[in-house]
Order: structure tokens, then sequence, then C-alpha cells
């Protein structure tokens, strides 16, 4: 899959991590330097949205995700959007639209879980079948992580740990598809047009739209994969 002139050379989320997802792997070997660019691409793009929405953004975040470049495609317009939004936002606003969103009193305006959007419920079968698969994988949620493994999030960061071997060799084009399509495919994109429409939060909409035109990009490269 060469997406890359799609993401736009420019178009990187750098070094911003998350730890959400560990592996059971006795050893991992850091094998990033033999990633091809594209595949660093995806992975840092999964990861920084991961990020993004695990917790209240930091000043560092902001100032992270304000430095991003982008190109001129719908995608990188949509990176170029949020960055704009992080200069214009200050962490203590942030701290307070992210917990209306996600947390408020008894849940948020969102549920960003994977059970939610696919049953209308939390904890359903869904969250059983993504922690088959990961036990499959060999990874498994951070002992510090209190969200079930189906947080949008934890997800994305998953996905980011398959791509560029975080977690050990990294996944084959056609194991990422199995993946992709089972446990975000199937959800976030709906989940990231929900934030998109926030009408109270210029940075969780600007990431709304990125997550959305990222994973398009994502859906439409894995249909062309056997």
């Amino acid at each position: 899959m060469d997406r890359t002139s799609q993401y736009g050379q420019d178009s990187r989320a750098g070094k911003i991590d998350v730890t959400l997802i560990e592996t059971d792997r006795a050893s991992v070997s850091s094998i990033e330097s033999s990633l091809s660019e594209e595949d660093e691409l995806r992975a840092s793009f999964y990861r920084m949205l991961a990020v993004v929405l695990s917790a209240p953004p930091s000043s560092a975040l902001l100032a992270a995700c304000a430095s991003l470049q982008a190109g001129d495609s719908p995608f990188g317009k949509a990176v170029a959007t949020l960055a704009v939004a992080a200069r214009l936002s200050d962490p203590a606003a942030l701290a307070t639209e992210y917990h209306t969103l996600f947390v408020g009193l008894g849940r948020g305006e969102l549920v960003p879980y994977g059970s939610y959007y696919l049953t209308g419920f939390l904890q359903e079968k869904p969250l059983a079948k993504l922690r088959q698969d990961m036990a499959r994988l060999g990874v498994r949620q951070a002992a510090d992580n209190p969200d079930p493994e189906d947080h949008i999030a934890a997800v994305l960061d998953t996905m980011a740990g398959l791509i560029d071997g975080r977690f050990g060799a990294p996944l084959c084009l056609h194991d990422q598809k199995q993946f992709f399509t089972q446990h975000i495919a199937a959800w976030a994109p709906i989940f990231f047009q929900d934030l998109e429409r926030v009408a109270h939060s210029s940075f969780y909409a600007a990431a709304g739209s990125l997550g959305r035109a990222f994973l398009s990009l994502e859906t439409d490269a894995f249909a062309m994969e056997p």
C-alpha cells in the first residue's frame, strides 16, 4: 500500500507517544529503522490520534500538534486544521472539554467504546472478541489503564503497535486488515463523525475530522488488499 503521497511527505505526527497497550512477549526487537516511510507515517498518525483521545492534552502535546505540517490533499487539510486548533487552544479549557465529551457526570456526550457503538451497551461481545484477538497477538492493556480495551484510544494505539512492531514483528498487511476491519472500521469512522460534529470544541472537532479522513485512507487502501 503506497499512500505516502496521499498523506503528504510533510504530514508527520512525530514521536508523540502513549502507553495504553503492552506486550506479553519476553523481548521486542527495535525494527523501526526497517519500516517503510509509509508505515512509519501510518503508525505515527494512529498513535497521535490515540494520545489525543486518551486524556486531556498537555502543553507539550498541543505544541506537537501545532507543529504538524501538511499538504493540499483532503487529509493534509485535516492535519492543518488540527494544527491551527492546537495553536489556538488552552490546556485548561481543553481539560474541561475532554471531561464534558468523554467523562461527564455518569457519562459524557460521546461514549468512546467499540461495544457501545456496535451494540448500544458497554462490555459486550465486541470487547470479548477484541480481548481474544489481543491475547492471540500477545498484547494486553497497560496495567495502569483503567479503561476497557475497546476505548478508541487503546484500539488505535494497538493498531500502531501492530504496524510498527512495538509488540514484536509487524503484522503483515493481511493480518493488519483483519484487525482493522474487525475492531476499527466497524465503528471508529462513526465515532469520528460524531466527534467532528462537536460544536463547543474546535480542537476535538478537528481531531474528529482528522480521524475520519485518516481512516478513510486506510479503508480505501485495505480494500485493494486481497
